[in-house]
């Protein structure tokens, strides 16, 4: 087997600041599900959460792929950030003053929320023109790995800073990351000149589409991540879990947020230091079945050490899930119609994480958390029969470069 190319310095550099932008992403999360929560003690509220959060990302995203196929993607991320900072900024403010009006962190899920549109297409479509082909998959696992160490610290940070300084000092972290994170772009990057840009369009919006569903295994990628993790999904019921279930605060609130993904954290790790898995599709089938075996004894558990330990067991199998659905997207989309492609995924990644916490947060004020959580993990498991059926295409993938 060839050495690869060595992996360039940019790439590096966009690793750091993906690291700052997805710890300020969970951290908000953490931050405002507890901070909502505080203010209602109601499910309805929080499921409401992942609707706010859900409308701009499906009016805008295509939007914000066709841009980031015709402009530069660096300088679309930067603008991006720039409101995102804002927001954090006016929540620790309002915070401060402890006169915070419930409609004020829905505006700025929202505002968030359709400046992510932009941010997001833009961010995925820019990581393989920063590594030789031969080295994608790595880089993925690499980038996804920091992702991962993201998505573990945001939450326990969150967590950590709400117990000592109020959710104010959540707020605050927040906007420092993602200044971090706005700085670091400027440093970035590409080795390959990107291809011919044109205006964006209506018509370059449906040449995206069109090749999704040309592509029998980028469609059932994505359909298989956004209804698995609707259906599956619990993150939007933990401050319940942890204050009437579970007993354990906002420390141990923090802790079990964290849990998925330092389970997620552990698994990338794993996958960066073996080689890339060829047998992708059966490879992505089996994570998810213990994806959803792991919510429902999440749903069922009653002691604290069996939640966090079930809820990393879900992390460490998403983990295998994100990295092998990102490489066989990006690979098999040519970088003309990355941003929009991309923009496909981040609507279905959207639908999965926000629907799922609409869909979880009004069946669990209808029955119960646990009924939401166990039926849901019941649930992911009929949407991965149903996927590996109707799609043979994935059930065979194997990674081209692995």
């Amino acid at each position: 087997m060839q050495p690869q190319p060595a992996i360039p310095r940019s790439f590096w550099i966009y690793v750091a600041s993906r690291l700052c932008a997805a710890t300020a992403m969970t951290l908000l999360r953490a931050a405002i599900a507890w901070h909502v929560y505080d203010l209602t003690k109601s499910a309805f509220f929080l499921g409401l959460v992942g609707l706010v959060q859900f409308v701009p990302v499906l009016s805008l995203t295509l939007v914000g792929g066709a841009v980031a196929d015709a402009y530069d993607r660096r300088r679309i991320m930067r603008a991006a950030q720039l409101p995102i900072v804002a927001c954090g900024a006016l929540l620790c403010f309002a915070a401060a003053r402890g006169d915070v009006a419930l409609p004020v962190p829905f505006a700025a899920v929202f505002v968030i929320s359709a400046c992510f549109a932009f941010d997001s297409p833009a961010r995925q479509a820019l990581l393989p023109t920063l590594v030789p082909l031969a080295s994608f998959p790595r880089a993925v696992t690499l980038a996804s790995s920091a992702q991962a160490l993201a998505f573990a610290a945001g939450p326990a940070l969150g967590g950590l800073a709400i117990a000592q300084g109020g959710v104010e000092t959540a707020y605050g972290l927040h906007a420092l990351l993602v200044t971090l994170n706005w700085i670091g772009l400027a440093f970035v990057r590409p080795i390959r000149d990107a291809h011919e840009r044109r205006a964006p369009s209506w018509q370059a919006v449906r040449e995206g589409i069109a090749f999704v569903r040309r592509s029998p295994v980028i469609l059932g990628c994505m359909t298989l991540d956004m209804f698995a993790v609707i259906f599956g999904g619990a993150t939007a019921l933990l401050p319940i879990y942890a204050t009437e279930i579970l007993s354990v605060g906002p420390r141990g609130y923090g802790l079990l947020s964290a849990s998925l993904e330092i389970g997620a954290l552990t698994s990338a790790l794993v996958m960066t230091i073996r080689r890339p898995v060829s047998r992708a599709g059966p490879a992505l089938l089996g994570a998810v079945a213990v994806y959803g075996v792991a919510t429902i004894a999440f749903g069922f558990s009653r002691a604290f050490p069996l939640s966090v330990a079930a809820y990393m067991v879900a992390g460490m199998a998403d983990q295998v899930s994100v990295v092998m659905r990102q490489t066989a997207i990006q690979l098999a989309t040519p970088d003309a119609l990355r941003g929009r492609v991309s923009a496909v995924n981040m609507i279905a990644i959207a639908a999965s994480n926000q629907l799922g916490a609409v869909e979880s947060g009004f069946v669990a004020a209808a029955t119960s958390p646990t009924f939401a959580v166990v039926s849901g993990g019941v649930g992911c498991l009929v949407v991965l029969a149903i996927v590996a059926w109707r799609v043979p295409e994935l059930r065979r993938y194997r990674h081209a470069h692995a």
